[in-house]
């Protein structure tokens, strides 16, 4: 089950440490204003539901302090081999084409010891930023 702070559901980005501290950055400068989750992993072993419109969640960083408060504009679960271009440059990461974001992501959840496979199924989250708090 995912942390809650204050009754909202708490997104953590990436991996404590660096990556974290990247990904929270890109989200409070505006460049990020998506992220991917894998379904089994992030949602079925964790015994989660998907989120849905209009939900907040609360944005924490590697000590986790709440830094912003986010909403959920878009919830679209999706085979990894249909992700699209779109949805991989909304998550501001610096990806240069659709190739290099799968392998960027089959890689990062490869490491978590999840395989994915073209049908594998993607929760491609779009959110705004509400406030720094």
């Amino acid at each position: 089950m995912w942390a809650r702070m204050n009754g909202l559901r708490v997104l953590e980005l990436g991996m404590p440490g660096d990556q974290r501290t990247w990904l929270t950055d890109l989200v409070l400068s505006g460049a990020k204003t998506a992220t991917a989750g894998l379904l089994e992993l992030d949602y079925e072993a964790e015994n989660e539901p998907l989120e849905h419109l209009g939900e907040h969640l609360a944005l924490i960083d590697n000590t986790g302090t709440r830094v912003a408060l986010l909403e959920i504009t878009k919830v679209e679960p999706t085979p990894f081999s249909a992700v699209t271009w779109e949805f991989a440059q909304s998550e501001g990461e610096g990806f240069r084409s659709i190739d290099h974001w799968r392998e960027a992501h089959a890689r990062y959840w490869a490491g978590l010891g999840h395989k994915v496979t073209d049908s594998s199924t993607v929760v491609c989250l779009t959110f705004r930023l509400l406030n720094d708090q």
